[in-house]
Parts: structure tokens; C-alpha cells; sequence
């Protein structure tokens, strides 16, 4: 069972966790350009990953609730960032917007010899036929090629693991760059590995990720190291590679990590941000570590929570983050400049918890633990 917040009572909460309604005084209201024709919005990801059409979805999902734009008809779940774009370019209706079509890139997937051809293109694009007056940014290496190239028209960064640590925000704060706004959540992974410590106890924790500066970043292993300091518990690294490898092979590189951390006894997991790690390999790596009897967080939330991980944070707030990035948008193209917009958004501290997983592993979560849990999953 799942329970899921009426969008209304979202906003107020996140205003009021926030502070946002004295941080952005700008208008959310639908308003067109000077010239009366509609915005033209582009789209950038950074290869194919499930977080990026899912905080896709729900920032259109947050226009329309601003009163943007209307469905003609509803919106499928489980496309493809590129393939959301162009169904979001022909099933939408707007006097304001425009999602344009042919106007979405991404380096391959994930490949790096193609980020730099992706950056001319875009710039290209902007530069030439100047006919785009926004773009939507998913991920940590479309947020740094958009950094790099400028960016030269308003653009909007979240699905980041660590904007700070990558580069892409010079801090909590400050973009950097004034047509830049890149979402911050402070300390949101040290916060997910505190309550898991607090939940479970563990004195050692296995983390999984590639070994190099993204492949860090995706993990948040600086926050992991700094909370295993803080708490005293010793941290297992096991590195799987992902990049400019097949996604079969980075799939397996992270289910046979996953497999030597079970192996070296560790005694709790978090599952991190990695290529490898999808919807097809995370039933064969909930697996595994249920088979060893070893509790696991999901940073990715709830939704790798019902494939079987233990727990994480409720997905719900996925809605609070496609409101924020409607709300920044609709603030911009108002007239707000990106870089004066706060970057500041907290997660309500909501539980996902998979019951029939705790069985299995003998885990017996405490009574109000079991209370507190917005989602529950059997």
C-alpha cells in the first residue's frame, strides 16, 4: 500500500519547510513572451537512467498543476527520457509552452567520447537558430556540460546526486552562473544514512560505485565517509565499473559487487546511484542481500524499495521535487534570473519500508518505525 499527499498540501509544506515563499517573490503564474508567440523548451539528459524521466514527469506534472499546460491525455509511466519528450512535444496543450521535439540530447548512453559532440550541438543550437528559450537538465553530466557550454539561456539542473562535489553549484547558494539553477538538497545523503543507522545499528557498511570522480559523486561517498567518521562505523567500498561499457556488463559489475560485499560479511548496505543498477538487476541485487540476511537503504527511494530493498525514503517526495522545478521555471520565465532563484529543497522525512523484505532477513522494525512509514510495501 502506498499513500501519496494531495499536490496542494505539498506546496504549503514545502514552503513552509523552505522558506521559499520570501525566497522567490517572482510570479508561477502562466505568462507569455514579449513577442506573444510561446516558450520554447529543450531537454538535456545524461544517458538512460530511471530517475530522469520520472522527475521529468513530475515537473510537467507541476506545470500543469501552475496551470501551464493540460494533458490531452494522460501521461504513461515507464518511457525513456527521450521517448517522454517527444510523447510530452504532441500531448500537451499550452498557449504558453512548447516542448520542442527535436531539441532533447544526451551523450549516447552514458557514453563520454560523446559528451563533447553534445555540447557543440547544443551550443550550436543556441547560438544559431537561437530558438529555444529553456532547457530541462537530468543528471550529474548533462548538469556539468550545461555548466561548461554557460549555459547561455536559462536552464534548470536537477537528478544530481551532489551538484557541490561535481562542480556544477559553486554552493548551496550560489550557481555560479547566472543563467544556472541547479536543485541543492543540503546533506541529503549523510540525513538517509543517519536514519539508517538509527533504524538498523550496523558497524560496517557496504557501498557500491564506480571509481572515479563521477562514479563518487553518483554514490555520495564523501557524505558516506563522512557519516561512517561521525558514527563510528568502518565503510566496505567495492568498485563496479559503468561507463562506456554495455549496460548488461554494468549491471552485472554491480550485482557481483553487491555479491562480494554479502561475501565479506558486511552488515548493512546502501544501495547507491549507478548505472548498473536499474529495474532489471535490482530484483537480482535485493536478492542477494536477502539471501545474506543483510538490511539495505536505497538512495534512488521507494520505488527500488518495492523491487526489495528494505527501506528509504518515501517516493512521494518526487512530487515535491517536480513542484519545485515547476515552480523555478514558471519563476523564470516570469522574469526571474536563475541564478537569484533558491536552490535549497529539503525531503520530508518519509519512510518506505518493504515488510515482506524484514521477514525474510529477520529484521524486526520497531513499532514506531512501522507507524511512521507513509509507504509500506508487501
Amino acid at each position: 500500500m502506498m499513500h501519496r499527499y494531495f499536490p496542494a498540501l505539498l506546496t504549503v509544506l514545502f514552503l513552509l519547510i523552505t522558506g521559499a515563499a520570501g525566497a522567490n517573490p517572482h510570479s508561477t503564474a502562466p505568462a507569455a513572451p514579449a513577442d506573444g508567440e510561446r516558450w520554447r523548451i529543450g531537454y538535456v539528459e545524461s544517458g538512460d537512467y530511471v530517475e530522469y524521466p520520472l522527475t521529468l514527469g513530475e515537473t510537467v506534472d507541476g506545470l500543469e498543476l501552475l496551470g501551464w499546460l493540460s494533458y490531452t491525455q494522460p501521461r504513461p509511466d515507464g518511457l525513456s527520457g527521450e521517448a517522454l519528450w517527444h510523447w510530452l512535444a504532441q500531448n500537451t496543450e499550452s498557449e504558453w509552452l512548447e516542448f520542442v521535439a527535436d531539441a532533447n540530447w544526451r551523450p549516447g548512453n552514458f557514453e563520454a567520447d560523446q559528451r563533447a559532440p553534445m555540447r557543440a550541438a547544443i551550443t550550436q543550437r543556441v547560438q544559431e537558430k537561437a530558438d529555444l528559450d529553456l532547457l530541462i537538465v537530468m543528471g550529474t553530466w548533462a548538469g556539468q556540460d550545461i555548466r561548461e557550454i554557460g549555459p547561455p539561456i536559462p536552464a534548470v539542473v536537477g537528478s544530481v546526486s551532489d551538484a557541490l562535489a561535481a562542480g556544477i553549484a559553486d554552493s548551496e547558494h550560489d550557481s555560479g552562473r547566472d543563467q544556472l539553477h541547479v536543485r541543492i538538497e543540503p546533506e541529503r545523503y549523510q540525513r538517509q544514512l543517519k536514519l539508517f543507522h538509527e533504524i538498523v545499528g550496523f558497524s560496517s557498511l557496504g557501498i557500491v560505485y564506480e571509481d572515479s570522480e563521477e562514479g563518487r559523486s553518483y554514490a555520495a561517498v564523501g557524505a558516506a565517509e563522512q557519516v561512517a567518521a561521525e558514527l563510528g562505523f568502518q565503510l566496505e567500498h567495492c568498485h563496479a565499473p559503468s561507463v562506456n561499457i554495455e549496460i548488461a556488463q554494468a549491471m552485472d559489475n554491480a550485482v557481483n559487487c553487491y555479491a562480494e560485499l554479502a561475501g565479506r560479511h558486511v552488515e548493512a548496505v546502501y544501495v547507491t546511484t549507478h548505472r548498473g543498477v536499474t529495474t532489471e538487476s535490482l530484483g537480482r541485487i535485493a536478492t542477494v542481500l536477502a539471501q545474506a540476511r543483510i538490511p539495505s537503504f536505497a538512495m534512488g527511494g521507494s520505488s527500488e524499495v518495492e523491487k526489495g530493498l528494505l527501506m528509504s525514503i518515501a517516493q512521494a517526495d518526487i512530487s515535491h521535487v517536480g513542484l519545485f522545478h515547476a515552480e523555478t521555471i514558471a519563476r523564470i520565465l516570469n522574469g526571474a534570473l536563475p541564478r537569484e532563484l533558491s536552490q535549497l529543497w529539503v525531503a520530508p522525512p518519509n519512510i518506505a519500508l518493504n515488510l515482506s523484505t524484514a521477514r525474510r532477513i529477520g529484521f524486526d522494525p520497531p513499532v514506531d518505525i512501522l507507524l511512521a512509514a507513509d509507504e509500506v510495501y508487501e
